[in-house]
């Protein structure tokens, strides 16, 4: 290889101002996401102005449905794997190779693990929005349909899909919602001391 030729050098060796920038560029991005992380709150208010914002552009211009039955299934998807366990139970039946969900009441208390973990839903929902209103300044994406049938198709793939995770649910005594581990409460100090 001759000098320059690796990813982001210039011919002098150092890396380009290009090259820079945006590493640069992606290191304050992250240092955002980084101090945004313990605000879960602020982030899904500010994620769910964003969804008000881009339906109230949809309902103004009055088009880009094709990009908003997208943006739907695309969230659609996010909650599902928010909602799936990381190991999936059914997978795990026969084999004890590993963590798995419990089963039974007695058994030791396991913390329910997703496969998509709350940041990166947050953080891939958010996304999906702005790559979603960023399509509606161009004209292109703009494919005319008759908008009701994308609802009721899209209200009969939630409700399909919804129903067969809670299925799997069911079948597998998962609950994708855990609020720690069960703490037991012993007898009460009654206040009453041994007198020897």
């Amino acid at each position: 290889m001759s000098e320059g030729d690796s990813i982001g050098e210039s011919v002098h060796g150092k890396p380009s101002v290009v090259y820079r920038f945006f590493t640069r560029l992606g290191q304050i991005y992250q240092s955002w996401l980084d101090k945004s992380t313990p605000y879960t709150a602020v982030r899904w208010i500010v994620t769910l102005g964003l969804c008000f914002i881009y339906m109230i552009r949809v309902y103004i211009l009055q088009g880009w449905y094709i990009v908003t039955y997208a943006l739907g299934i695309y969230h659609l998807n996010l909650f599902i794997a928010f909602l799936s366990p990381k190991v999936d139970p059914s997978l795990m039946e026969d084999s004890d190779d590993g963590p798995s969900l419990p089963t039974k009441q007695n058994e030791e208390f396991r913390p329910f693990i997703r496969r998509l973990p709350e940041f990166k839903f947050w953080h891939s929902a958010t996304k999906g929005i702005l790559v979603a209103m960023t399509c509606t300044f161009f004209e292109a994406f703009n494919v005319p349909v008759f908008w009701p049938i994308l609802v009721m198709y899209f209200i009969m793939l939630f409700c399909i899909t919804m129903k067969r995770q809670i299925k799997h649910m069911i079948k597998y005594r998962y609950i994708p919602f855990t609020h720690g581990k069960r703490k037991y409460k012993g007898k009460e100090d009654m206040g009453k001391t041994f007198a020897s």
